[in-house]
């Protein structure tokens, strides 16, 4: 990432409603399903987080999250992460990942969660891969079908995507170090968008049945692996991470 850009905590109402704005350009969604300033504000009062990531006086990415209790343990429910598409592919995603985990794990809070498109393989190879989370639920149409165009008007299936901050898989993965790879008892392939013959909608079906069905066996998807057809999900069972 270049030196430039800074990551730091927004606390104050300019930051907020810059975080707005940066929202509108990212998602593009109508002004009933963009988050207020308001809710910033809240996050930030009761615990959670609002990050941002500045080139100089511009806020250039942002990630919020509020808090949670699951198990009478506190986590983190990271709800948006959003970086303006002409400073993309520069770690600034990364970054604010790693300052987000740093910041909880300050407060002894060992657990972030979010979700993301299963179809968006990116998203999972950086997830997984990178970050080292795992994914053991499937949940259909989250938000419903929203206006942006992001989301092709398709229901917003998603995979929630449980980052346990100091496990070994979490931190071997930050330090970029490469687990020997093994044979994985279940996969779930993900075709090129652009080149298959299936609608999206049809796409989604069917993987929606498949993840839901290794899941209820207690497996969980663990890495992401390109292949020249697409990418394949890895997954598990869950006492094997």
């Amino acid at each position: 990432m270049s030196p430039d850009i800074q990551i730091r905590k927004c606390t104050t109402l300019p930051d907020f409603h810059r975080c707005v704005e940066l929202q509108k350009q990212v998602w593009n969604e109508s002004d009933l399903e963009t988050e207020p300033y308001t809710t910033f504000v809240v996050a930030n009062q009761t615990g959670g987080q609002v990050l941002g990531a500045f080139d100089g006086p511009t806020m250039v990415g942002f990630t919020m999250a509020l808090v949670g209790v699951r198990d009478k343990a506190p986590y983190l429910h990271s709800h948006m992460t959003g970086v303006l598409p002409d400073y993309r592919d520069r770690k600034i995603g990364r970054a604010l990942k790693l300052f987000q985990r740093e910041e909880a794990l300050s407060r002894d809070i060992r657990l972030i969660e979010w979700t993301f498109d299963p179809l968006e393989t990116r998203n999972a190879h950086f997830n997984l891969n990178r970050l080292g989370a795992i994914v053991r639920t499937y949940i259909p149409n989250f938000y419903g079908i929203t206006s942006s165009p992001l989301h092709r008007n398709l229901p917003t299936d998603r995979l929630l995507a449980e980052w346990h901050l100091d496990s070994k898989r979490t931190i071997a993965a930050i330090n970029n170090l490469t687990p020997d790879p093994t044979p994985a008892p279940a996969t779930i392939h993900i075709p090129n968008l652009e080149s298959t013959e299936s609608s999206t909608s049809t796409l989604q079906s069917q993987i929606r049945s498949e993840f839901q069905s290794w899941f209820s066996k207690h497996y969980a998807a663990t890495s992401l692996r390109f292949t020249p057809a697409g990418a394949d999900y890895l997954l598990q069972p869950w006492s094997d991470f």
